[in-house]
């Protein structure tokens, strides 16, 4: 018999290297395999108790999350097989829906997944490793809008380390002011689902994508991405790599939210409140992002183990001016985006979103639309208009950083001096330099005596400092 068919019938092929068995708990259990799970269904099979409706993976930077979905809670019995290195997984008194395809093990980790049924009543998974790995395993309770999930986080021993860390460090008063940019929901966590299936977790990456590009060509300003692809990273951990690992100045996270009624629609812009939403839609909204954890499997947020001095910065955020500086940073990107697309209302909502929870930086979440109207589900789907969107959001945080620059940074220096020197580089021109550094091409003229249109690589400029005018 093929090793293949000896996997799917044969409980004792190769060499087993520990068994774990659960039944609905939600207890974590290390283990020593790299796992990724899904499945092929048979076109029929006997009946059973429970049901297999589907098989997720999720490829994060460094772990790969594979989701079993079941229609009830599972029974199951994992183990581990070598030469070649493999993780089984068998569903106790399960079959699989009629309509359950496998996914393609499109993962660095899973080189091919493999099932059928064992026993005529059991179902049994394999996944085929390209390399060995360690595996955490979960049981989740039900949560819209999935049923039970069997999860397993599979951790890979030779995984490529990402390494989140500012710039290098530029001399003083020429640094870069970091915006980490937080494209709200992504892997289990789907976020809204809007009309025509739009996901919310997809069209906010892609806006933020957008917007990464848009500050990254404006003088003075870097983006950072909080997730990069169709992952999940809980709510705190988005904080505490803006704050503590890329060294962020300000905090945005991009959203496009559902509501009761396909009425609604309109860009927001949200604060952080301690005394209670500003309205009933704030408090809607940020009551659906705060279960984001719940729902991509890590668990309801929390801050409880902070420090004592740095909880009562975050309980107390209104004595902070961080608090102001954020509301000035959420008025400046909500007149931007005014100018450009439909805005809910004209004034900067406020709620206890927990993502915006930093003691330090200035955050705001913006909602870009509403996948529950029909029209704006449509609008947020193209990618005209969201570039459109990212376009003037990044253009509110321009606008707010040459006014309030941070001190040591090339804006902060700029306003300081009145402008700030700039040497040609191959491809530049008065329109460029012009454009990236939010002036007009008659006042870089003016300020240097130029009056043609003609410059040379290597002539050194003075780019004129011009205040923000918000238009």
């Amino acid at each position: 018999m093929s090793r293949e068919g000896a996997d799917m019938w044969n409980s004792s092929t190769g060499v087993d290297l520990g068994i774990r068995r659960g039944r609905a708990h939600h207890a974590r259990l290390l283990h020593s395999a790299w796992t990724l799970a899904t499945v092929t269904a048979l076109a029929a099979g006997p009946v059973a108790a429970n049901e297999l409706e589907g098989v997720r993976i999720h490829d994060a930077p460094d772990t790969t999350r594979v989701v079993l979905s079941t229609r009830d809670a599972p029974s199951y019995e994992i183990f581990v097989l070598k030469n070649p290195d493999r993780v089984v997984i068998d569903l106790f008194d399960t079959h699989v829906r009629r309509s359950f395809r496998t996914p393609v093990a499109n993962s660095r980790v899973v080189g091919k997944i493999r099932s059928a049924y064992r026993q005529r009543v059991n179902y049994r998974v394999v996944l085929d490793l390209a390399q060995p790995a360690a595996f955490e395993e979960l049981v989740l309770a039900p949560i819209d809008p999935y049923r039970h999930r069997l999860v397993i986080d599979l951790y890979p021993q030779h995984a490529e380390r990402v390494e989140f860390r500012p710039a290098i460090s530029a001399p003083e008063g020429e640094r870069e002011i970091v915006v980490a940019v937080d494209p709200g929901h992504g892997g289990e966590d789907p976020g809204a689902i809007g009309v025509g299936q739009v996901y919310e977790k997809r069209v906010v990456l892609a806006i933020s994508q957008h917007l990464k590009r848009n500050l990254d060509a404006m003088a003075g300003l870097r983006a950072v991405m909080i997730r990069t692809g169709d992952y999940y990273v809980p709510l705190r951990t988005r904080v505490q790599l803006a704050q503590q690992k890329l060294a962020a100045d300000y905090f945005v996270s991009i959203h496009a939210d559902a509501y009761r009624t396909p009425r609604v629609s309109g860009a927001s812009v949200y604060t952080l409140s301690q005394r209670g939403a500003s309205s009933e839609t704030a408090r809607w909204l940020a009551e659906k992002e705060n279960r984001s954890d719940l729902v991509g499997g890590f668990g309801p947020v929390s801050f409880d183990d902070v420090d004592d001095a740095v909880a009562q910065i975050v309980v107390d955020v209104s004595m902070d001016s961080k608090r102001n500086r954020s509301i000035e940073l959420a008025e400046t990107v909500l007149h931007a985006l005014g100018r450009e697309v439909k805005l809910l209302r004209n004034r900067v909502g406020e709620a206890g979103f927990a993502v915006l929870k930093s003691p330090v930086m200035p955050s705001i979440l913006v909602e870009t639309g509403f996948l529950s109207n029909p029209n704006e589900a449509r609008q947020l789907a193209t990618a005209s208009y969201q570039r459109r969107v990212a376009r003037a959001i990044a253009n509110g945080i321009q606008e707010y950083a040459r006014d309030h620059p941070p001190a040591g940074t090339l804006l902060a220096t700029m306003k300081d001096r009145g402008g700030v020197r700039y040497v040609v580089k191959r491809g530049d021109s008065l329109s460029v330099i012009a454009a990236r550094y939010r002036i007009t091409t008659r006042q870089l003229k003016a300020r240097n005596g130029i009056s043609g249109d003609v410059i040379r690589v290597g002539q050194e400029l003075v780019v004129p400092y011009a205040e923000a005018s918000g238009s």
